[in-house]
Order: structure tokens, then sequence, then C-alpha cells
């Protein structure tokens, strides 16, 4: 039942768009990972970056370009993107779509380790995120949670992806690094009281997962 109200809420929230299909067909046709936000998922990115009135927004994971177009068009004409990727591979491809999509001059690809592009950016930044999405190398979850809190306004927005995992956050091993960096980053977005935090499990085209949102007081 579950596959079938994903497609009807599909339909009616995230239509199909030629431009979205030509990222999924170039990331496959490439050969990178099916490890992109649904379209539904997607979609309330856009709907919650918009929400807030983001116009500085930091995306950790590139990958093909699919979230981070959706975040791009939730921006005003003088907003930026700065979006961080390890693989120039994957780089290489984010970087067409988001030209071929028409936000390229909003969007500024860092490429390099997400942590040492991070840290180049300690006091290079006029003025701080509105909106923080993490959706990189679990191990670094909660490195990349605590640097965002330290670099958001008041009020921003933090979204990490894959936090349920399958359920095997909550009963996993934390030999698995994925698991264990994900249980830092919860724990810390938890327990930080600059942090105010909740998570939305999901099933659907990705099985079973989930989305944690934390607003920085």
């Amino acid at each position: 039942m579950w596959s079938i109200s994903t497609d009807f809420m599909e339909s009616l929230m995230a239509p199909p768009d030629p431009v979205l299909e030509a990222v999924l067909r170039s990331a496959d046709e490439a050969g990178l990972p099916r490890i992109y936000l649904s379209p539904l998922q997607a979609r309330m990115l856009q709907v919650l970056a918009g929400v807030i009135g983001a116009r500085r927004i930091l995306e950790i994971g590139t990958l093909a370009g699919y979230s981070g177009i959706h975040l791009a068009r939730a921006l005003p004409d003088d907003g930026k993107l700065i979006t961080l990727e390890i693989d120039d591979k994957h780089a290489d491809v984010a970087q067409a779509n988001f030209e071929c999509a028409g936000v390229a001059g909003k969007v500024e690809l860092r490429r390099g380790p997400a942590l040492e592009s991070l840290q180049a950016m300690d006091g290079q930044l006029p003025e701080p995120f509105d909106m923080v999405f993490i959706d990189a190398d679990k191990v670094n979850n909660a490195n990349y949670l605590r640097w965002a809190a330290e670099h958001c306004r008041s009020g921003a927005l933090i979204v990490i992806d894959n936090v349920v995992r399958g359920g095997q956050v909550a009963t996993g091993s934390d030999e698995d690094p994925a698991v264990a960096g994900t249980r830092a980053a919860l724990r810390l977005a938890a327990g930080d009281e600059r942090l105010q935090a909740t998570v939305l499990q999901v099933v659907g085209r990705k099985g079973f997962d989930g989305l944690c949102f934390i607003r920085v007081r």
C-alpha cells in the first residue's frame, strides 16, 4: 500500500520535471550510486527552505545535484547555495546539471573532503547560514552538525538525512561507522542546548529511513 500511496503523492506534489529527470539519467549514466533523496523528500527540503526564507544554504554532499537543484530553486535572486563534494566525478556531473537547470549562478560547488572545505570557510563567511543539509559520509555527521551549529544564525534549520537506516541506528552495532556516526549526531542534536531537534521516520522508495530536523536556538 505504501508504494501506491507514494505514487499518488508524487503525482500531486512532485510531478514529472524534465530537468530533474535528466539529472537522474545523468547520474545513472555516470554510474553514480542511487542514494539521492526521493522526489517527495527533495520537494520537502525546497518547501522548508522557502518557509524560513533562506538566502544562504550549505549542502554537505552534492552527488549529482538533485537535492541541490531543489534547494537552489527555493533561493531568492540574491541567494546562494554552497555545496561540498569530495568526488570529482560526482562534482563534474553535478556542475553540468546545475548549469542545465539554470541555477549555476546561485551555486558554488567546492571540491574536496567536506571537513577540509568547512575548515577553509572558517572566518571567511560574510554571514551565517540560514539552512544546512547534511548528506555525506555518515561517520562525520556529528562533526558536520557541530560546525553547522556554530555557523548558522539563530532560527536556522539543519537537516540530516539517513538517520534511521532501516532501524540500524537504533539496533545496530557501533562497529558500523555509519551507525556510530549517525548516533553521535543524534545524541549531539538531543543534548546540545543550542539545538532543538526531532526525527521524521519515513517509508517509501528508499525503504525505511528518516531525517533529523534541527532548529538552532
